[in-house]
């Protein structure tokens, strides 16, 4: 499935993020579509009745001369015109239909691959490593959102010393530069200085490359020359590679994405410490037994 990035959304809800939804015109053409197979269906009662009961299938496959098409879609034309709230009820029902098949496919995929998600060795950890609840952002340093949620994560790590926060770089906002960033970071992790190169990044100003990541690096007093060497290891590589599975696996549809347990924030909300700590407080709660 295609990365969507959040800039791009198309609508935006009262909770402070922004979700992609789909075109109006989408649902527009499916009301027109679906009021047009009525009325098709009920051309074919018009006539003469078959043999047997015709299936739908088959009413809507009655040939229809183009004069009757013309009377069919200037009545669907005017129906929505004057009832357009149709096409938002529509939107809204197929977008809760949606959020839910979803939710029963992330719940299972989470289950299926719980250990590279919540307990990789291989990813970067901050907060506490032993802590008792994990939270899991799928990030890019080229995601003005996910720069925004630094200081809320910075946040939630400061107030609450028993969680775990496991980062997963997932480089697809900016082919052409997010990827050295990522892997700049990740090479810092070798010299126990991912943390400092992560907060630099995402507190950092214009595009986040592979050369403003070396930059930022230098400045911090790593390695160059083993940081360098890291960079092109083939554990990087294969870490990058697991996690951009690993978001396909859950359709992560855009950047940022969290998870608490079975508990999904995706976007950059404007509280979302707030519903961090409130999920992190749930999980305790309840438990979570593959995270």
């Amino acid at each position: 499935m295609p990365f969507i990035h959040d800039k791009n959304s198309g609508s935006a809800k009262n909770n402070g993020t922004r979700r992609c939804g789909l075109p109006m015109a989408l649902f527009a053409a499916g009301t027109m579509a679906f009021v047009s197979f009525g009325f098709v269906a009920a051309d074919a009662e018009d006539r003469p009745p078959p043999a047997a009961p015709a299936p739908a299938a088959e009413a809507a496959k009655v040939p229809v001369s183009p004069e009757r098409r013309s009377e069919i879609e200037q009545v669907i034309k005017e129906y929505l015109m004057a009832n357009p709230e149709i096409l938002l009820q529509a939107q809204q029902a197929l977008e809760a239909k949606m959020e839910k098949d979803q939710a029963e496919k992330t719940k299972a995929a989470l289950k299926d691959n719980a250990n590279d998600i919540f307990k990789d060795p291989n990813s970067a950890i901050g907060g506490n490593p032993d802590g008792d609840v994990t939270i899991v952002e799928f990030f890019d340093y080229n995601c003005g959102y996910c720069r925004r949620s630094y200081d809320d994560i910075a946040k939630v790590i400061k107030d609450d010393p028993k969680v775990k926060f496991v980062f997963k770089e997932l480089p697809i906002i900016n082919q052409e530069a997010s990827p050295g960033a990522a892997k700049v970071a990740l090479a810092a992790r070798k010299q126990g200085k991912y943390m400092e190169v992560h907060q630099a990044l995402m507190k950092g100003q214009g595009i986040a490359s592979e050369a403003t990541a070396l930059k930022k690096a230098e400045a911090l007093g790593l390695d160059m020359a083993k940081l360098k060497a890291d960079m092109d290891s083939p554990e990087i590589k294969a870490e990058l590679d697991k996690v951009l599975d690993l978001a396909k696996k859950l359709n992560v549809g855009g950047t940022p994405f969290f998870l608490v347990g079975d508990h999904v924030v995706a976007g950059g909300y404007e509280n979302l410490a707030e519903l961090l700590t409130g999920h992190v407080a749930d999980v305790r709660k309840s438990g979570c037994s593959y995270c």
